[in-house]
């Protein structure tokens, strides 16, 4: 029984009425101890044998304990998979797979739909239906979240105004090492450390420049290598057709294709294939806009089209 002290501190142990203040060493009886030691024996004696089960060679797993996939070919493997909000149906059900190395385009509408689609192959939203198998691990989003980065997508690395290159380049130095180690500003070697595997010949920025001043092909890969800086496993990249020059679009491919060598790279282009970029594959994907909006995207362009007649069934 334990009892509270009489000002409510630390609860007072116990005392037997005649306890005293001597040391006291418990001692067994011989004749109950050898009673207990023969009592154990029999136990032992009377015990079930465990049956012996052959070792297995365990299989061989990645650094976050995930078995890989079977064949090693594909990385990625969608199944009717769909996304869903509380206001409304954002994409699917799509199903195909993505090749492990090289870069995959997918082919598709832009809009929330596709970016949603580009985070679920991140790991960054999970699917409401289907099944997604990455690395091995079916339907384990935290796994592919730990193996996967994410660039060039506004809803999750958009730069704020008035911030220097050097300024993110030290962040990035900060996140990769530990949280009490004290970081100096980022210098010029820093700088050509994250960005050269991204940016290849192309001229980096200027550590000193403000981000929102950069022009749009060095913001992007900018942003890109940003995402790169621990080289994951998986890089999913949002859409090279979001820049507004085809010659941009398509030297931000190259850089993608570069990096494919040594890594997976998805990303996506309504354009389908632009060039003869050595891209692995390109994978039409449907259904990635609501199809009450896409029918009404659908009439409008018919409307607006000079010449248009509507016809009615």
């Amino acid at each position: 029984m334990i009892t509270h002290g009489a000002h409510g501190g630390l609860p007072a142990e116990r005392r037997e009425p005649h306890a005293t203040t001597e040391p006291h060493h418990a001692q067994v009886e011989p004749d109950r101890a050898q009673q207990v030691q023969d009592h154990a024996q029999q136990v032992q004696d009377h015990a079930p044998t465990a049956p012996t089960v052959p070792l297995v060679p365990a299989t061989p797993s990645t650094s976050d304990g995930a078995a890989d996939t079977v064949d090693g070919t594909d990385l990625l493997v969608l199944d009717q998979v769909s996304v869903e909000a509380s206001w409304g149906h954002i994409f699917g059900p799509v199903s195909f797979t993505v090749p492990r190395g090289g870069v995959t385009v997918l082919v598709g509408h832009g809009g929330r739909g596709r970016t949603a689609l580009l985070l679920t192959l991140a790991g960054r939203m999970k699917p409401s239906s289907g099944s997604l198998t990455s690395f091995g691990n079916t339907d384990d989003p935290h796994a592919l979240f730990r193996r996967a980065g994410v660039g060039f997508i506004t809803e999750v690395d958009e730069i704020v105004q008035a911030i220097r290159v050097r300024d993110i380049v030290t962040e990035q130095l900060r996140w990769n090492e530990k949280w009490f180690k004290w970081v100096a500003p980022a210098q010029q070697k820093d700088l050509e450390r994250m960005c050269r595997p991204v940016f290849g010949d192309l001229e980096l920025p200027d550590i000193d420049a403000m981000v929102e001043e950069l022009p749009e092909l060095t913001a992007a890969l900018f942003r890109i290598a940003a995402a790169n800086a621990r080289k994951p496993e998986l890089l999913v990249v949002g859409g090279v057709d979001l820049l507004a020059s085809d010659t941009a679009s398509a030297q931000l491919l190259e850089r993608l294709v570069a990096l494919g060598e040594t890594q997976t790279i998805i990303t996506a282009d309504v354009n389908g294939r632009r060039t003869d970029a050595a891209v692995k594959e390109y994978i039409d994907v449907p259904n990635l806009t609501n199809h009450q909006f896409a029918e009404l995207e659908r009439e409008e362009t018919r409307d607006e089209a000079p010449g248009a007649t509507q016809v009615h069934a």
